[in-house]
């Protein structure tokens, strides 16, 4: 996984404060953040317009990737979903259902192919009880 702060990124995305609060956010855990808390969390330092727009360059960058949990809302986590190299290659997600956890899944998963369709991604979101909620 790439790491989201490294230096290369910050100069090539100018690093601003709302950039920095922002990938502070995902410095502090490993696991997917929900979109609604991004905003609840950044709401008295910058308005949803901004979230936005920096997450998506993030993610065009390749330092996040998004997909839809459980409930159709958008997560982004860090790292890119695929490397150019895996251009074809995806990885799924696991999300807890009793905790809510979403986590990504250290899984190649290859694209299908079908003929006369042309696929741009595949999201695979896998439901059940994380080994946390397992051990108790």
């Amino acid at each position: 996984m790439q790491q989201c702060c490294n230096s290369n990124y910050m100069e090539k995305l100018n690093n601003t404060k709302p950039l920095k609060l922002l990938l502070a956010a995902f410095e502090q855990t490993e696991n997917a953040i929900p979109f609604a808390v991004l905003l609840e969390e950044l709401k008295d330092k910058m308005n949803r317009t901004t979230v936005y727009r920096i997450v998506q360059r993030l993610e065009n960058k390749g330092i996040l990737h998004s997909f839809k949990g459980k409930d159709g809302l958008k997560w982004y986590a860090k790292g890119a979903q695929h490397s150019p190299q895996q251009s074809l290659e995806s990885h799924p997600h696991f999300q807890c259902k009793e905790c809510g956890k979403v986590e990504c899944m250290p899984l190649e998963v290859p694209q299908p192919s079908l003929p006369d369709y042309q696929i741009n991604s595949v999201e695979i979101l896998l439901i059940g009880l994380c080994k946390d909620c397992l051990s108790q």
